[in-house]
C-alpha cells in the first residue's frame, strides 16, 4: 500500500480557534507556535500564533492528511505563502463574535485568493453561541458575491467531532467519492 500526504491549510483571525480546530483533530501531539499576546491579541486571548500550528490525520488506506493553522494576525501574513504551498484545501474559520466577522471572511478570501484558485474551501463559523449573527445564510450571500458556494458549517473548535464534519466536508468537496 502506498501512502499519500495531502495538506490542508486552517486560516481565519486571531482567537477564531484555528490552533483548537487542529488539536481537537490531530492524532499526534500537535505542534504549536503559541507564545504570549503582547499587542492588541491580549485583549482576545492570552497567546498567538506566530508560525503555524501544525497536527496529523490518519484517513486508512495510507491517507494522511497534515493538518496546518496560519497565524491569524495580517503582521505574520508572510507565513501564509509558505505555509499554502502545496495544500490541496482551505478551512476559512471565522469568529462571530469579532466586530465585523463578515469582513474578516472577506479579508480572508483575498488573502488566499491564489489558493483559493486551485483547491476547494469550507468556512467554519465559530462561537454562534456569544454571537448567532451573521447567519451563515447572510455569509451564504456574500459568498456568492465572490462566486463562491463552500459548504458552511457552525463549528465548536473544541469539538473534535465538528471539526470532523468540516473537514470531511472538505474533503467530500475534493473527492466526492471519498467513503466517511
Amino acid at each position: 500500500m502506498r501512502q499519500q500526504d495531502n495538506k490542508i491549510i486552517f486560516t481565519g483571525p486571531v482567537g477564531a480557534g484555528k490552533t483548537t480546530a487542529i488539536a481537537s483533530i490531530s492524532e499526534i501531539s500537535p505542534v504549536s507556535t503559541d507564545v504570549q499576546a503582547s499587542d492588541m491579541t491580549l485583549n482576545r486571548k492570552g497567546e498567538t500564533t506566530i508560525a503555524l500550528d501544525y497536527g496529523l490525520m490518519q484517513l486508512g488506506d495510507g491517507v494522511r492528511v497534515h493538518l496546518y493553522g496560519t497565524p491569524g494576525q495580517e503582521r505574520f501574513d508572510f507565513m501564509w505563502e509558505i505555509i499554502s504551498k502545496g495544500a490541496i484545501g482551505l478551512i476559512v474559520l471565522i469568529d462571530n463574535s469579532r466586530p465585523n466577522p463578515s469582513g474578516d471572511l472577506q479579508f480572508f478570501l483575498n488573502a488566499f485568493k491564489t489558493l483559493r484558485t486551485h483547491a476547494p474551501l469550507v468556512i467554519g463559523v465559530t462561537k454562534t453561541d456569544q454571537a448567532p449573527q451573521p447567519s451563515v445564510e447572510v455569509y451564504a450571500s456574500l459568498l456568492e458575491k465572490f462566486g463562491l458556494h463552500p459548504p458552511i458549517l457552525e463549528v465548536d473548535p473544541r469539538n473534535g467531532d465538528e471539526v470532523r464534519q468540516l473537514l470531511m466536508a472538505l474533503l467530500f468537496t475534493i473527492d466526492p467519492g471519498l467513503e466517511g
